[in-house]
């Protein structure tokens, strides 16, 4: 028989008020009947899953732990506790994919270790490349149907010369949108509008 498989357990409710416990003893029961071997539970407490990976404690250290090749398998209630952006959700268990951790949802009864279950997650893939396209062309056609109605757009810039010129200076280097608002402290939607106006 193989080694047992080290597995880390994903909790989440998004109110104080709501109770992490089911999710507990179900997966427990899970990691029994399967002999795997429970390293770690991560629970965020009354944290939305729409939330990204640094306002979510829990998943941030999960995604650590996996990455420093702690675990084989992040297993999950249902695919809603993991996040609720499908985005987020195909870009974590691609990290997963390349690190060769697995992935099990029990709600939706998939586990990365079968076929089936890789399928789902490249359909899951389609489906967050869909869903961007989807909001692109919701927003372009927003900005066409403003300019044909005479409107002025954008707002009014709130970021210091400064730091707009560093912004255009990463950006030029081809540092990624979330990376230049995280060094720089300032919000992603920033970073976006800069780079979708390059002469500002």
């Amino acid at each position: 028989m193989g080694k047992a498989k080290r597995v880390g357990i994903y909790l989440r409710v998004s109110t104080a008020g709501q109770t992490v416990e089911n999710q507990r003893i179900e997966l427990r029961r899970v990691a029994e009947q399967r002999g795997w071997v429970i390293v770690g539970e991560y629970v965020d407490h009354g944290i939305s899953g729409a939330k990204g990976r640094d306002q979510r404690p829990e998943f941030d250290r999960l995604s650590r732990d996996a990455a420093q090749g702690k675990l084989d398998l992040v297993a999950a209630w249902s695919i809603d506790r993991v996040g609720r952006s499908l985005g987020h959700l195909v870009e974590f268990m691609d990290e997963l994919r390349q690190q060769n951790v697995g992935i099990y949802l029990h709600q939706q009864q998939v586990d990365t270790s079968t076929a089936a279950g890789r399928a789902f997650l490249q359909m899951a893939g389609v489906f967050a490349e869909f869903e961007r396209a989807i909001i692109v062309e919701r927003v372009n056609a927003g900005l066409a149907r403003a300019r044909a109605q005479g409107k002025k757009l954008g707002r009014p810039s709130s970021v210091k010369p400064r730091t707009e010129r560093r912004i255009r200076e990463l950006l030029k280097l081809g540092t990624g949108k979330v990376k230049i608002a995280r060094t720089l402290g300032c919000g992603v939607s920033t970073v976006q509008r800069l780079a979708a106006h390059p002469q500002g």
